[in-house]
């Protein structure tokens, strides 16, 4: 599992994350809720590795990775979609998934046919520029480039932005489908509540940097979790 203990984290003199801990097992969705800007695309940067803590360590598989760079824990099997997609604009899709095999071992460089089995539609343009898809489009490859690395934690900041509905069901069922091959653990970080609650085994709800609420997908009160999603 990956536990995340009493991170501190600052931009400067402004801090972002105040004593958050929370975990996220194997086999599991946990959606980390809340409004914009209460610190949930931080948390995530500091479980990849892109952004350092002050205070606090961050544990993956029972190793402390907190002091491993982002191209380490890549290494050790964690994946990150981030906020935006950040595909390859220039590149084709195909040259785009291939960007995933920089953490693997030579005999792993290959893209799996199943993440064509996940998302169809990239068998067919494998030789289209990655900026030339749509949002939706976009946001798949971006899923399917992060799957290429064989993570065995994966990490999704708000991939359901800006999507169109059939695409967002879509993804909604690739996450359950990974999810329930119990050998990968999936952070989903979410606004759209329904989103969320349809994948949530566990849930956690920050506001203002801090965790305010947690617990289990399934003991979820609707109205108290919407109650820190809106303005």
């Amino acid at each position: 599992m990956l536990q995340v203990e009493q991170v501190d984290l600052f931009y400067g003199a402004s801090q972002a994350l105040k004593q958050v801990g929370f975990q996220a097992e194997v086999g599991e969705v946990t959606c980390v809720l809340g409004r914009n800007g209460v610190g949930k695309s931080s948390l995530m940067r500091a479980v990849v590795g892109q952004q350092s803590i002050r205070a606090g360590r961050i544990v993956w598989e029972g190793q402390d990775i907190t002091g491993l760079s982002p191209p380490e824990r890549a290494r050790r099997g964690i994946a990150y979609v981030p906020q935006g997609r950040e595909v390859f604009p220039l590149l084709t899709v195909e040259e785009n998934l291939k960007t995933g095999f920089a953490p693997l071992a030579k005999a792993l460089r290959h893209i799996p046919d199943e993440l064509f089995e996940l998302f169809p539609v990239l068998r067919d343009m494998l030789g289209r520029r990655g900026g030339d898809l749509s949002g939706g489009q976009q946001q798949q490859l971006a899923i399917a480039r992060a799957l290429v690395t064989r993570p065995r934690l994966l990490v999704l900041d708000e991939p359901t932005e800006g999507i169109q509905p059939s695409i967002i069901k879509d993804i909604e069922r690739v996450i359950r489908l990974l999810a329930n091959r119990g050998d990968m653990a999936i952070i989903l970080v979410e606004q759209y509540f329904e989103f969320a609650r349809n994948l949530a085994d566990a849930f956690v709800v920050l506001d203002r940097g801090e965790v305010v609420l947690a617990g289990r997908g399934e003991g979820m009160n609707e109205d108290e979790v919407r109650s820190h999603l809106t303005v």
